[in-house]
């Protein structure tokens, strides 16, 4: 049968809908997604249902290495710009020069992304220049997803908005990068609620240090490192264990979606030094400590990271009674010390100045001694120490 002969047997109707694609009559700015039917040198051509066929711009689809890595069957999300010489056009995004200003109010309307270049920091925010020559404003609560250091480093970027103000035929334009990242973020959370749980092993970089801690990036969200569960001995200041950009693999303790908290520990991957206190501090043997920090009652005595011993006041005066122990001692000093006790259910040791004669207490435990143990924590520990314990 010729093609005439088969167009004879097919009604007008049936010619019309051959010919006209399964998502119907289609208005700027609408959303498709589209299988990818074939790939030429400069066009990605997408297939809308019965023979027709939509054109996409190839270098829309290159990665951040230049690379076009799509293949013919891969879904993409369009957007259609307009009819030329019976050719759909669609873009996957507004670029200057390709859909021009009198498509800027359907993006507003339809919420469709919209390249710009940032051009100056102004008051308030940035000027943007998008879709050729259109000047647009955005506020610096608007730009990123939290407040930069130094804001400057946006200008000279082009960088992805929505448009949320349209007004003025296109003299009043304001736009929201944040806004575009938001959806991401949603969309990755989404996808993260499904695979992560609390105390399993993730990875991730640290993308920012604060006093108190640090914010490590795990695909594309944020959880917040604290500086108790950095390592077992204490830090002072994490600037000086962690670096920017530095790769970790950390443990989840806690998972708030709610509130959009993770928090994670480091510490939890590293052996517990107190394992193995009884095998290497035997009571008797002798050691070199570090005087980590002075209290009314004595000096705490770092052994290794995370593992302290308590050197009681009553020992520490050489047979005189003293007020403080910083009358003979200074934090950071290095001292020889013998081991009198070890409890490590508790988690103590009980420490003496080596060549040390007793105080008038000759059981090393004074009334201030007493209350620091009556008075002692007898929780079952930190998070992090009910997490390691669940997992062993």
């Amino acid at each position: 049968m010729t093609i005439e002969e088969k167009n004879d047997e097919l009604s007008f109707e049936e010619l019309l809908k051959e010919g006209t694609p399964e998502t119907g009559w289609m208005e700027p700015g609408q959303r498709i997604e589209a299988q990818i039917v074939d790939v030429g040198s400069d066009w990605v051509f997408l297939g809308l249902g019965g023979k027709s066929e939509g054109s996409l711009d190839k270098k829309e689809l290159l990665d951040e290495n230049g690379e076009f890595t799509l293949k013919v069957g891969d879904t993409v999300t369009a957007y259609f710009l307009s009819s030329r010489h019976n050719e759909m056009l669609f873009t996957t995004r507004i670029t200057s020069g390709e859909a021009g200003r009198n498509f800027l109010e359907h993006a507003s309307s339809n919420g469709i992304p919209v390249e710009g270049l940032v051009e100056t920091e102004t008051k308030g925010g940035f000027r943007v220049k998008i879709a050729g020559d259109t000047m647009a404003f955005c506020p610096y609560s608007q730009m990123g997803l939290r407040r930069v250091d130094d804001s400057s480093e946006y200008v000279g970027k082009r960088m992805p908005f929505i448009i949320t103000e349209y007004g003025e035929n296109g003299r009043n334009v304001i736009i929201s990068n944040r806004a575009i990242l938001e959806e991401e973020l949603r969309a990755k959370k989404e996808e993260l609620k499904e695979k992560l749980s609390e105390g399993m092993k993730v990875t991730g970089t640290v993308a920012s240090i604060q006093d108190f801690g640090a914010f490590i990036d795990i695909s594309g969200i944020q959880g917040l490192l604290p500086i108790s569960e950095i390592g077992w001995a204490r830090v002072e200041n994490v600037h000086d264990v962690l670096s920017v950009g530095q790769e970790l693999e950390t443990v989840i303790l806690n998972l708030d979606w709610e509130k959009d908290r993770i928090a994670l520990s480091l510490k939890a991957t590293l052996p517990d030094p107190w394992d193995h206190v009884e095998e290497k501090y035997p009571a008797g043997s002798s050691h070199v400590g570090k005087v980590a920090r002075l209290t009314k009652f004595g000096a705490f005595v770092t052994l290794e990271g995370g593992v302290d011993g308590l050197v009681h006041i009553s020992k520490l005066g050489g047979g005189k009674r003293i007020n403080h122990p910083n009358e003979v001692l200074e934090q950071g000093q290095t001292l020889d010390v013998t081991v009198e006790t070890v409890d490590r259910e508790k988690r103590r040791l009980s420490l003496a100045l080596e060549h040390e004669e007793k105080g008038k207490d000759e059981s090393g435990t004074g009334d201030d001694y007493r209350e620091y143990l009556q008075n002692a924590p007898t929780s079952m520990g930190t998070l992090g120490d009910i997490l390691r314990k669940k997992l062993k």
